[in-house]
């Protein structure tokens, strides 16, 4: 069996490259080096990550101790101060932080309670029309696009109110995963469906795509867009009103006073980013007591955070359709070489292309030029500022094949699919924002050929920093399931920013938005569990070789993503489900990674217990509990498992901690 799914490791996990500025939970910001195999106090060789502190001085973290090191991401590009080693400037940033952090938390909390108190709709379970209307899609559905299907079933079929983001690539199959929770809004619960999206054009798209897959069963669809005369949206407003249109599909038209339901039971938003702050206002009191979803291919910085902290679930479609291969970028000085060349190898396996000017002053003058590169090719222009019948003229033009070459604005990118136009070039492509720029190179690529983006910039111009970082941001990430790794790009590039309102930014600030983010994503889940949200990170020494050895996990960031995640678990459950991965993916353990196993478990234990370190002698261990120092004799020679029991036992019966 072909693999089903590519998995892109979620945001927790950031390689980290010479030169980033970093957190150590510990020590504060520093700045990362790299790696090097130094030898450690018991003289065996070991793998360190080197990070520079203020003054020059440098401190060496064992690799098994990574997940005490975080990427540093401030709320703007400004450059942070290094930290002193041993100063307590760090640790008085790390307490009023905390405090910070517990109070949000807990408004967090209060308002997610405030919405399952005001609860939604219970769905039905599936009905057999809903069933039919699975197994009418013509396509194989991907692992991601089931377990988000799933997910969403799950959701409406519960009283509280769903609110879910679906994350996945442009042309990964999102608006499948959004007409199956339409449908069964529809059949199930008999309620009404709205579709919000961005542009006109991509209404329009939607309302043939929405038409054609429910073409075989009794659902009435309507649209509302400026496309339309004003009797005729009169007309479909009259109709939502009295019940007789099951789905909607519209622009920020649909936001409008005059618009009113019979029974509202979903709201559908696309690209949530792309509408403005008082249309956003709108929708939240639109949302309110109707289940939700929303589908982004690059999330904004602040919905992605509120998914990797649990405040919103997310489901994430990252593999791609069957025989999709992955878009070949391209970063290019324009030049009229490379334009000719690029849409000539296109034009001779009777493909088509987009060429992106997005000034409409120039874009005649732009077709002209192309013209007389290639004086053989079908041009066709759309603009946003001629009237609606002359854009549809020319996109069912390119559909149809009767052009070879689109040159459009920006006009173009949203929800444009035409599987045979796969080049894309974009004019000034040092002028885009990264989800600009990443929702036009999903205009290609979206069949069985091999497609090209190429991210034109003015000859002999030095870039500013930004822009590049961006254009490399989106090479970078041109393989499969990029849409939420580039979101992840596109926070560190900008900043945190306002994500959380002015209150939390200058904590934000203070220990970088990583820490942060794992802190209060901790503080959460404690609170779930009315437990104690613990900031403890104890510190362990031991004298045992605790790791995994070169022989075992050959590459080097494979085994630091590895000792990060363990660093990360927040239950044994969670340590024995990685171990249990690694066994599988590596074989059986050797004795080093037996006693990290339960040397891990035992680290948790301790954070859980608030203990501040434990230090391993060779017949004792040295606890520290607040101000508490006690030491515990240890019988020699214990095995792992049998040393994992005994200092338990050992702790709880001296501090009661359990």
């Amino acid at each position: 069996k072909w693999r089903a799914s590519y998995h892109t490791p979620v945001v927790e996990y950031h390689a980290l490259e010479i030169g980033d500025f970093v957190v150590h939970f510990h020590h504060g910001v520093g700045r990362y080096l790299g790696l090097e195999k130094e030898k450690n106090h018991l003289g065996i060789e070991s793998e360190f990550l080197i990070l520079e502190y203020a003054n020059q001085s440098k401190l060496f973290v064992p690799v098994s101790q990574s997940h005490l090191v975080s990427r540093y991401i401030g709320i703007e590009e400004e450059r942070p101060e290094l930290h002193q080693i041993g100063s307590s400037k760090w640790q008085k940033a790390k307490d009023v932080t905390q405090k910070a952090i517990l109070g949000y938390a807990k408004d967090l909390l209060v308002r997610q309670a405030e919405r399952e108190i005001t609860g939604g709709f219970a769905f039905p379970e599936d009905g057999s029309d809903t069933i039919a209307f699975g197994e009418a899609f013509p396509f194989t559905e991907t692992a991601d696009q089931e377990s988000a299907i799933s997910a969403i079933r799950q959701d409406m079929c519960s009283s509280k109110s769903m609110d879910r983001l679906i994350a996945g690539d442009v042309g990964y199959g999102k608006t499948e995963v959004a007409m199956r929770a339409a449908f069964k809004a529809v059949a199930d619960g008999q309620k009404q469906v709205a579709v919000l999206v961005p542009t006109t054009i991509l209404a329009m798209q939607h309302f043939e795509t929405f038409q054609a897959r429910f073409s075989l069963f009794p659902v009435t669809i309507g649209l509302l867009s400026r496309f339309q005369t004003k009797k005729e949206s009169d007309e479909i407003v009259r109709k939502l009103k009295e019940g007789l249109i099951d789905i909607v599909i519209g622009t920020h038209r649909l936001l409008g006073q005059d618009i009113g339901f019979k029974d509202l039971g979903l709201v559908i938003i696309d690209e949530e980013q792309r509408f403005g702050v008082r249309a956003k206002e709108k929708l939240k009191l639109f949302k309110t007591g109707v289940d939700s979803i929303s589908l982004s291919a690059t999330p904004i910085p602040r919905t992605l955070y509120m998914s990797i902290i649990g405040a919103r679930p997310m489901s994430v479609i990252s593999s791609p359709p069957h025989d999709r291969l992955p878009i070949k970028s391209i970063m290019a000085e324009k030049e009229d070489e490379i334009i000719r060349n690029a849409f000539l190898r296109e034009l001779a396996r009777d493909g088509q292309g987009y060429f992106i000017h997005n000034r409409v002053e120039s874009i005649y003058a732009t077709a002209e030029h192309l013209q007389k590169l290639i004086p053989h090719a079908r041009i066709g222009i759309a603009h946003g500022q001629m009237d609606s019948d002359a854009i549809e003229e020319v996109f069912q033009a390119f559909k149809q094949g009767k052009i070879d070459i689109l040159v459009a604005t920006t006009l173009v990118e949203n929800g444009i699919d035409i599987p045979n136009a796969n080049t894309i070039l974009i004019d000034r492509a040092d002028t885009f924002g990264i989800s600009d720029l990443y929702q036009l190179r999903g205009r290609v690529g979206r069949w069985n050929k091999t497609a090209y983006a190429y991210f034109l910039v003015p000859k002999g111009r030095i870039l500013p920093e930004v822009s590049q970082k961006r254009l490399n941001a989106l090479i970078e990430t041109s393989g499969f399931g990029g849409g939420v790794r580039l979101a992840m790009r596109d926070l560190e590039i900008r900043g945190a920013g306002d994500i959380l309102g002015v209150q939390q930014s200058g904590h934000v600030s203070k220990i970088g938005f990583h820490l942060y983010c794992k802190l209060l994503k901790r503080t959460i889940d404690a609170l779930k569990k009315k437990e104690t949200a613990s900031f403890f990170e104890t510190k362990l020494e031991c004298p045992f070789i605790a790791k995994f050895p070169d022989a075992y996990i050959s590459d080097s960031a494979q085994r630091l993503e590895i000792y990060h995640r363990l660093g990360e678990a927040v239950s044994y459950e969670e340590i024995d489900a990685i171990f249990d991965e690694l066994k599988d993916r590596f074989g059986p353990l050797p004795d080093a990674s037996l006693f990290l196993y339960h040397l891990t478990r035992l680290r948790f234990f301790a954070n859980k217990h608030h203990f501040t370190s434990l230090k391993f002698l060779t017949n004792a261990l040295m606890v520290e509990k607040g101000t508490q120092k006690v030491s515990i004799p240890l019988p020699p020679n214990l095995p792992p498992k049998q040393l994992e029991e005994f200092v338990t036992a050992k702790l709880q019966e001296r501090f009661r901690a359990s």
